[in-house]
């Protein structure tokens, strides 16, 4: 492990220009990631002060409520300014580093986040890498969480904003469905989207148990993004933002719907 991680420089550079730390909070869609993940992750985690390890835990968004809840939370992020966003917040630590190489000792954590790394790493053996990496650093029966950014996203994405309108837009759409790599071309960094199958795939391969999968913002978070985006309104405590909350519990049990989510959860064990 170096002190400066082999991750793409356009990454580093996307993450070091937006302000990761606000988008989960300001928008309607942000906000239902961010506490479909929490309610999913809360039902699940073993009581406090269990050891969580945040990989790609970014400015330390999940971290803060973490530590809040009294859990001992440690972040590693490739970013430099999300390193330092995260080491600030009380009960937090945080170092530079690599979910392919993590430099924890094996079995110390109860609980290992992966909830940015896998949508920035293209190439499959990396992914592995990464959930493999997650396995080691567990201890036995503990917890490991992983996102990905499900493959249809992109296409939902641009028919809330219009987007498909555009041809070149239609075209990047096709080769990320047929794909899953994302290029970066408008609003986001490289990327790699996965589908709900291959994501457990993945997750098997890398010799952990077989998973339960959820679709975080459920089907919904279209309708609400598209509605924000043409009324300038902010529906985070609307009725609208309610339904869309409503219906990603409701979708939960429907593996046919988990796709449908811009984001998707696996939650298993090494």
């Amino acid at each position: 492990m170096t002190s400066n991680p082999a991750v793409r420089p356009e990454i580093i550079d996307f993450y070091s220009r937006s302000d990761e730390a606000a988008r989960l909070q300001t928008t309607a869609t942000g906000t239902l990631e961010f506490a479909r993940t929490r309610e999913l992750l809360r039902r699940h985690l073993p009581p406090a002060p269990a050891r969580v390890l945040d990989v790609g835990g970014g400015p330390g968004t999940h971290a803060r409520w973490l530590a809040d809840d009294g859990y001992t939370v440690h972040v590693v992020d490739p970013v430099p300014k999300h390193v330092t966003q995260a080491a600030a917040i009380d009960g937090v630590t945080a170092e530079l580093g690599d979910a392919r190489c993590l430099t924890a000792a094996d079995r110390t954590y109860d609980v290992v986040l992966l909830l940015g790394p896998l949508y920035h790493l293209h190439d499959k053996t990396d992914r592995i890498s990464a959930l493999t990496e997650a396995a080691r650093v567990a201890r036995p029966r503990g917890l490991i969480a992983a996102a990905a950014i499900s493959r249809y996203s992109p296409l939902l994405d641009y028919i809330a904003t219009t987007g498909i309108t555009e041809s070149a837009i239609q075209d990047g759409v096709r080769d990320t469905l047929a794909q899953g790599r994302y290029a970066g071309q408008r609003g986001f960094t490289v990327a790699y989207f996965q589908t709900s199958t291959e994501l457990r795939a993945e997750v098997t391969e890398a010799g952990l148990t077989d998973p339960s999968l959820y679709g975080i913002e459920g089907p919904g978070w279209v309708a609400v993004k598209a509605i924000e985006k043409y009324t300038s309104a902010n529906l985070m405590g609307t009725d609208m933002y309610e339904a869309a909350l409503a219906a990603a519990r409701i979708a939960e049990p429907h593996a046919a719907l988990t796709d449908a989510s811009a984001h998707i959860l696996a939650i298993t064990g090494p």
